[in-house]
């Protein structure tokens, strides 16, 4: 297995430069394989949707067909995928921050009984309480 750094998928993703894109894509769709997936760790996924939103301007709806993409085609193995998934329901359905959704699944995960913030957009997600 070979780890994915963020470039890699932007690049796949956004296809905005050419020479850089095309070797992505051809990595990715060539060299990567059920047999031999891409790892893509969960700060990778962060970082990812944060730069599609903040230098590409894209949607939310764009980010999570490409985070639902990620997480379900078997080239790719995404690190604590059950926690990724909750975070990108949360992302479509509350409009929140997908970094945000993802710490807040995390805690989850490890048994926090809540996530504490002073973000009051992240506060919205269930479980995720601010701090006065």
């Amino acid at each position: 297995m070979l780890g994915l750094d963020t470039n890699i998928l932007v690049r796949y993703f956004a296809q905005d430069d050419a020479r850089q894109s095309a070797v992505a894509t051809r990595f990715i769709e060539h060299t990567l394989s059920p047999d031999r997936p891409g790892h893509v760790s969960l700060v990778t996924l962060a970082e990812f949707s944060w730069v599609m939103r903040s230098v590409y301007r894209n949607t939310v709806v764009d980010i999570s067909q490409a985070l639902l993409l990620l997480l379900d085609d078997r080239r790719f193995v995404v690190q604590q995928a059950g926690a990724a998934w909750a975070a990108l329901d949360v992302y479509r359905s509350e409009g929140v921050d997908f970094a945000d959704a993802l710490i807040a699944a995390l805690d989850r995960a490890e048994g926090c009984s809540a996530t504490v913030t002073f973000d009051r957009n992240a506060a919205r997600i269930s479980g995720v309480t601010l701090l006065h």
